[in-house]
């Protein structure tokens, strides 16, 4: 199963589909083939492995099957995962993780009934830790949602005059492009887009588009100019004309987006905050201090210490001379900010009293 889990890192993470893994074994444990999913409309780990064994003449009556997640009962692009498996006479089946998905689902039930031995929840624990963001949206019914936010120490976005190019390090925005490229969809208010004009894509050390460029969301009602730059080379622009952020996730969870990046300014931030739909925080902070400045996260509704959104630290870690702290709320905040005005993207210049300031230091130019 620690093989299976090693090839299932093998396929994208981002897309509509899990990552998964497959091992065939002899009944002496010898390994007979393996394969790995490698991004919707291409075969599933089980046929892959299948596939491999048979091009090398390998008889699989009475294998073994270790897969990581159990084998589909559905028929999509691809046909289902049982059936190859039963028809190759695969005699045992071990998987980690149960499929959710009720469309999939099933497969053991089948496999059982077709004769087969089949064990479940083998290495559970690390099946669900490499598939959580697609775990959380089959199960939630709403994408993974991964706010980020980039600081200096004193928890500013950018100076008091607007600027905020740049505030954290090159390496901290390599780190966060990097991210960029494993997710479905980023998200920003339409102040941030009206106001710096972002791309919006992610981008290579070289400064090329990555390979995978995941949907340009913007919310809120104003339309974007015809130049803007999220109109040009990059992920498809969709535009969610909405005040509503758990409307937006679902428009979102139709298209089968699995995670999406919130990298809006304080008020969108606020806005999924306050909701409860923020499933992680990635904060990247740097040792820069500017002592005025609009901050990461607007209203929140919280007077009193007692109120306030507390997060669980899960990982710490160095990137360049900034720090990159990921954590994950605890409870949901005391109360959703006030939606009257563009809750979900920055004000115009007209609504500060200070300007209009970019998403962050990783907004590229």
């Amino acid at each position: 199963m620690d093989r299976a889990l090693e090839l299932a890192l093998r396929g994208p993470v981002h897309g509509p589909n899990p990552r998964v893994g497959c091992v065939l074994l002899a009944p002496d444990g010898t390994r007979l083939g393996e394969g790995f999913h490698a991004g919707a409309g291409t075969p599933h780990a089980e046929a892959a492995a299948v596939a491999a064994a048979w091009s090398s003449g390998v008889d699989l009556r009475g294998s073994t099957a270790v897969v990581s997640l159990e084998p589909c009962a559905h028929t999509g692009r691809t046909g289902p995962c049982t059936r190859v498996l039963v028809e190759a006479g695969v005699g045992r089946v071990l998987h980690a993780v149960d499929d959710p998905n009720p469309v999939a689902t099933g497969g053991a039930a089948q496999l059982r009934a077709a004769g087969l031995e089949v064990v479940g929840g083998v290495r559970r624990l690390e099946g669900e830790a490499l598939l959580r963001t697609w775990l959380h949206a089959l199960r939630s019914g709403r994408p993974f949602v991964t706010l980020k936010v980039a600081t200096s120490l004193d928890g500013r976005v950018a100076a008091a005059d607007g600027s905020s190019r740049w505030i954290t390090s090159a390496e901290a925005r390599a780190d966060a492009h990097r991210r960029r490229a494993e997710v479905d969809a980023i998200v920003v208010g339409t102040g941030t887009a009206l106001a710096d004009d972002p791309a919006l894509t992610a981008r290579t050390t070289g400064g090329d588009l990555a390979a995978h460029q995941p949907l340009r969301v913007v919310v809120g009602m104003r339309d974007l100019p015809a130049a803007a730059r999220l109109r040009g080379p990059g992920g498809e622009l969709v535009q969610a004309r909405t005040h509503d952020a758990g409307e937006v996730l679902a428009a979102l969870g139709a298209r089968e987006v699995r995670h999406v990046l919130v990298e809006g300014g304080p008020t969108l931030a606020a806005a999924f905050l306050g909701a409860g739909l923020v499933d992680e925080v990635h904060a990247y902070v740097a040792p820069v201090l500017l002592g005025a400045g609009p901050v990461a996260v607007g209203d929140l509704g919280v007077t009193t210490i007692g109120e306030a959104l507390r997060l669980r630290t899960v990982s710490v870690q160095t990137v360049g001379p900034d720090v990159l702290l990921v954590a994950v709320p605890q409870r949901p905040a005391a109360s959703t900010p006030d939606a009257s005005d563009e809750p979900h993207g920055r004000p115009d210049a007209t609504d500060l009293t200070v300007p209009p300031t970019g998403t962050g230091p990783m907004e590229e130019s």
